[in-house]
């Protein structure tokens, strides 16, 4: 089983507004293999408090216009960790602190990547950005 069309498209659109908002270290994984509740997790890294909430609302605003509400969201006022369910998906958007601790992507490496690459432009790291 692969991550639905739906879910691609979500995922996709998330990954182009957390780039909108300047947020780093965007990477999607289809974890419908290794999970029945989701298809797809996005992760991203921002920069402060301030800037975790800015991309989760951005990437709220552009998925409501495709018709997706949020099954659940958490962390959103503390600023550190912010994940919003949308069932299909999941989005982490964490201060670069917590993404460098807990490195979800290390939980999730046998999983596929989807590759978002052509909509946030290429990866750079957080740290090459402080240089």
């Amino acid at each position: 089983m692969t991550a639905t069309p739906r879910a691609i498209e979500l995922i996709r659109a998330a990954a182009a507004a957390a780039a909108e908002k300047k947020a780093t270290d965007i990477v999607a994984f289809d974890v419908s293999e290794q999970l029945v509740i989701t298809d797809a997790f996005l992760v991203a890294t921002a920069a402060n408090d301030r800037q975790v909430k800015s991309v989760v609302d951005e990437i709220e605003d552009v998925l409501r216009e495709l018709g997706a509400k949020p099954v659940r969201r958490e962390g959103v006022r503390d600023g550190r960790w912010a994940l919003i369910d949308y069932a299909d998906i999941v989005v982490h958007v964490q201060h670069t602190e917590e993404r460098a601790f807990y490195a979800l992507e290390r939980l999730w490496r046998d999983c596929p990547e989807i590759d978002v690459s052509d909509v946030v432009g290429p990866v750079e790291p957080a740290a090459a950005q402080d240089q």
